[in-house]
């Protein structure tokens, strides 16, 4: 079976959120897609939410959220117990955030990236595994700061 990943945007994030879907399929990801599905405004707490819950129930390996900035997506991601957000803009934010952070949750802003460097930055995001040794010393660290 393959594995999952849940992507998210609000209506700021809608034509990059099309494009990571396209690109987490093209790697071999199942995708499931929570919307919204038109440009109609919603607040991207909600979609957050939607996203960093399923992430941290296990539903999927990865979240990817967008919107016009990554910023609030990513604020909002990181209050679900069990995220590790991480708000890229470049491919080596991405490699670093799951290297070495072990994220699972991307966040992304359409009107910052675009869907070239977007598409980039997801690819790097989804190939990239988390490193482990010393690294997991400080995810953990991470996790105690929930308790």
């Amino acid at each position: 079976m393959a594995e999952r990943v849940i992507a998210g945007s609000d209506h700021a994030g809608l034509v990059l959120r099309a494009e990571v879907v396209r690109v987490a399929r093209e790697k071999g990801f199942e995708v499931e897609d929570l919307g919204p599905l038109s440009g109609d405004s919603v607040d991207y707490p909600d979609y957050a939410r939607k996203v960093a819950e399923a992430v941290a129930a296990g539903r999927a390996r990865f979240g990817v959220l967008v919107c016009g900035t990554g910023i609030g997506m990513s604020i909002a991601a990181n209050k679900v117990k069990g995220v590790r957000a991480a708000h890229c803009g470049n491919e080596l934010e991405a490699r670093m955030a799951r290297a070495h952070n072990d994220a699972n949750v991307l966040c992304l802003g359409e009107r910052v990236l675009g869907l070239g460097l977007g598409a980039a930055v997801v690819t790097a995001f989804l190939e990239q595994p988390f490193e482990g040794g010393r690294h997991q010393r400080r995810v953990d660290k991470i996790g105690a700061l929930e308790k």
